[in-house]
């Protein structure tokens, strides 16, 4: 009897106190992976000495049935009874991607294939302005197709939100057409502030049916639709003949030119009301504006003299 009860002593101090591994490590179960499987890959990774001890534990506890397949981090020093109840409470690795506003899909998905723990290929890329630019959580060996679905369901409730929530009189027909004038915006600064009086620029603009001038639009067309180039452009480029050029065509161009963030739609969608019909940059990272041609004129040498400074 005392040697049972010595054994049971000493099996219980294997079960609760601290194990072989030295510092924390992640472990993958794959779905289908047995008790058995499951213990030799804990044991591999040096989470526990012997299979043998955590296929003995889950028997005794009952709990082959309940371990949960999953990218796991065990902390170092963890018990078997730790180790096991992690792998039951399915308390998964989360990893990240983030996706800032302004890409286009071509940019995004060439990200989402350059995410090493996502799985699958992409064979159609999305048309621009269906994603929704944000930081989306998945799990090791997601697909990369299943982040897409996601971020074009985003996309279409904020949309539909956002749309129910528009300013009065605004010159957009549809829905499609705030999301190509948000991925103008977006693309036209960088400063969170301005996109509501960047926004009412080309509002105003397009009340009184004057042209966009929006340069990325050219270099969204130079790009074959995949947004940037490797130069500056020019002013033969601003003569480019294509239905993306705003500086040639009325209004609005065919198509979203990137994938614009919530704050961009915000902006269209509920405008700063002003007179400003120019914007330039003016050296500090924002835009100077001007309600006529004049003044936007002197706003432009002094952004000159600003760049040339710099």
């Amino acid at each position: 009897m005392l040697a049972v009860a010595g054994g049971a002593w000493l099996g219980w101090q294997r079960y609760v106190g601290p194990g072989p591994l030295a510092a924390d490590t992640a472990v993958v179960i794959p779905r289908g992976t047995g008790v058995q499987g499951i213990a030799q890959r804990l044991a591999d990774a040096g989470v526990v000495d012997h299979p043998m001890e955590l296929v003995v534990a889950a028997r005794l506890r009952g709990d082959g049935a309940r371990l949960r397949a999953g990218e796991y981090l065990f902390t170092g020093g963890i018990s078997l009874q730790g180790a096991l109840d992690l792998i039951i409470s399915g308390k998964v690795i989360l990893h990240r991607v983030t996706v800032p506003e302004g890409l286009t899909s071509w940019q995004i998905v060439e990200r989402l294939r350059a995410e090493a723990n996502l799985s699958g290929t992409v064979t159609d890329i999305p048309a621009d302005g269906t994603l929704l630019p944000e930081t989306y959580q998945y799990l090791r060996d997601d697909a990369r197709t299943d982040i897409l679905a996601r971020m074009s369901d985003d996309m279409a409730e904020a949309l539909d939100r956002l749309w129910a929530e528009r300013a009065p009189d605004l010159p957009l027909k549809s829905k499609r057409d705030a999301v190509i004038l948000a991925s103008i915006v977006e693309k036209e600064t960088g400063v969170a502030a301005e996109r509501p009086r960047v926004a009412g620029v080309f509002v105003n603009r397009l009340r009184i049916g004057m042209r966009l001038q929006s340069d990325p639009t050219i270099i969204y067309a130079l790009s074959d639709r995949r947004g940037q180039i490797d130069r500056d452009l020019t002013r033969a480029d601003w003569k480019l003949e294509s239905p993306y050029n705003t500086y040639v065509i009325p209004g609005l161009p065919p198509g979203p030119i990137a994938n614009p963030g919530l704050l961009s739609l915000q902006a269209v969608l509920k405008p700063e009301a002003h007179k400003y019909l120019y914007f330039v940059a003016d050296g500090t990272g924002g835009h100077a504006f001007a309600e006529t041609l004049e003044e936007h004129n002197r706003n432009v040498v002094k952004w000159r003299r600003v760049r040339d400074a710099q």
